[in-house]
């Protein structure tokens, strides 16, 4: 069963994110924006692979073959969160890289300022 404040916590959490990018001419903002947007998919992946009173995938006295599909928790949604965390981590910090070097350019964080880079 999954919880659905937990769903709708990860869902607000990717519009306010989705809103914040769009609306936005800060290159910081954005990129706290960008970071939202994955915690919202964190938090709905986790949330799909909750089990409401399951257990780890071990098979023992404590949990049979028999109720293993119905209470055993899936490890691999939590396994491919912490992947996406690293990731995520990784992008945003060369995010940041890049934005310090375009303050150092232009001297500001607007991207009206970066008009001579478009196509």
């Amino acid at each position: 069963m999954i919880s659905t404040i937990v769903l709708t916590t990860g869902l607000v959490l990717m519009l306010i994110g989705l809103w914040g990018a769009l609306t936005h001419r800060n290159i910081l903002r954005i990129i706290i924006s960008l970071s939202l947007i994955g915690t919202g998919t964190h938090i709905m992946i986790v949330a799909i692979g909750y089990v409401r009173g399951g257990t780890a995938p071990i098979i023992d006295r404590a949990l049979t073959v028999a109720e293993a599909s119905t209470r055993a928790v899936d490890p691999v949604p939590s396994a491919l969160v912490v992947t996406a965390i690293v990731i995520g981590l990784a992008v945003t910090a060369v995010l940041l890289a890049y934005a310090i070097r375009l303050y150092d350019a232009k001297k500001t964080l607007s991207i009206d300022a970066f008009t001579e880079s478009k196509w």
